[in-house]
């Protein structure tokens, strides 16, 4: 059902989400609630270490940042001189409606969650389609396990339709907007990436270049084994005579020194970035890699909304549910073994991680080689 507003809504308040990959899958629903109020200003409040990411973006005129440990009041007050006519609230959180409840802006809608209610003036059900991502217990997961000791069985397919890119486009489209999905789309200049070619020494190579994130801030439980990530980046670079990015944060640095000493470089090019580059020179740079093969995180959909193929090993979390891009973009390898316990969302594996060991190098390699 749609809610609407008269006059239009001249100033709209989107408060964003708080993690990477997440804020990448708001995108479509961004550029929906642009396309259906073209005329209004639309600002986006995030956390700081987000802002970099909305430049240039073409569905949003304005980023309102607020840094860790900044209260509701704090950010309430900061938002009142907005003089916003409409807040859309992405987060399920209490307090990102607690935020613009403080911020005294007339309408504000989000989706209905306990603790939160009261502070929305229009409170949105759940989809029908959604699919809760639950952490399995233990002993769920040793049951399965148990019933399918070979790992033969996989567990059933989940609909396109349950991807989080949805839950975010209900909300604009109870304002009216398109529910019709839109491919992420994240922006970088044609500057931007000179200049990062130019500071990380790249100006001049002419091996094609392939990025490699071998990290995820999530937990181990995501994280391909890096004995893979080593196998398989040898056998492509030796098929290839690829340029390796290795990206990664600083939390990152011990995986990607231990692959960058175990490639080989004498006929190609390495470079480990892991900690080095700010947002921007890594949305440069990854746009500029043929293909990204990575683990289930962040930049996996950075990469994905900048229009680069990703390949990514996935274990412990969903494709159908969180995976990068729009889905079923057959530009993407998204590569699940059978193993019955997976998804579980939890952090680390209670068992034997046999849904990232049952993704062999050769099936990866075969998988990157299918999209450069």
């Amino acid at each position: 059902m749609s809610v609407h507003f008269q006059p239009s809504p001249r100033r709209i308040l989107v408060r964003g989400v708080n993690w990477l990959g997440d804020a990448v899958m708001t995108t479509p629903a961004l550029l929906r609630l642009r396309e259906k109020f073209p005329a209004a200003h639309i600002a986006l409040l995030c956390p700081e270490k987000l802002v970099d990411l909305w430049r240039h973006h073409p569905a949003v005129d304005e980023t309102i940042s607020f840094a860790a440990g900044e209260g509701v009041f704090a950010i309430g007050k900061k938002l009142r001189a907005g003089n916003f006519d409409l807040a859309v609230v992405l987060p399920n959180s209490p307090r990102s409606a607690l935020e613009v409840f403080f911020a005294n802006i007339p309408q504000r809608l989000g989706y209905a969650r306990p603790w939160r209610n009261f502070f929305l003036t229009q409170a949105v059900g759940a989809r029908a389609e959604a699919v809760k991502m639950r952490k399995r217990t233990v002993a769920e997961i040793q049951r399965l396990v148990a019933q399918n000791p070979e790992s033969r069985i996989q567990n059933p397919e989940i609909e396109n339709s349950a991807h989080q890119i949805f839950e975010y486009l209900q909300l604009t489209a109870t304002l009216g907007a398109s529910p019709e999905p839109l491919a992420p789309q994240l922006a970088v200049t044609p500057e931007e990436i000179t200049a990062a070619l130019k500071k990380f020494g790249l100006e001049k190579t002419a091996a094609p270049i392939f990025g490699l994130n071998p990290g995820a801030e999530y937990g181990p439980a995501k994280r391909w084994p890096v004995e893979n990530f080593i196998a398989a980046a040898k056998k492509i670079q030796s098929r290839t005579n690829c340029t390796w990015l290795l990206f990664g944060g600083k939390s990152d640095m011990a995986i990607t020194n231990q692959i960058a000493s175990q490639l080989p470089t004498s006929n190609s090019h390495l470079l480990n970035l892991a900690g080095q580059t700010s947002l921007r020179e890594l949305m440069a740079l990854l746009k500029l890699c043929r293909v990204l093969l990575t683990n289930d995180t962040g930049p996996m959909h950075v990469a994905a909304a900048l229009g680069t193929p990703v390949v990514v090993p996935f274990g412990s979390t969903s494709p159908e549910l969180t995976g990068p891009g729009l889905p079923g973009d057959a530009r993407h390898r998204l590569l699940k073994s059978a193993a019955p316990c997976s998804p579980c969302f939890l952090r680390e594996c209670p068992i034997d991680f046999r849904c990232m060991n049952g993704i062999k190098v050769e099936t990866v390699v075969a998988a990157v080689l299918s999209v450069v």
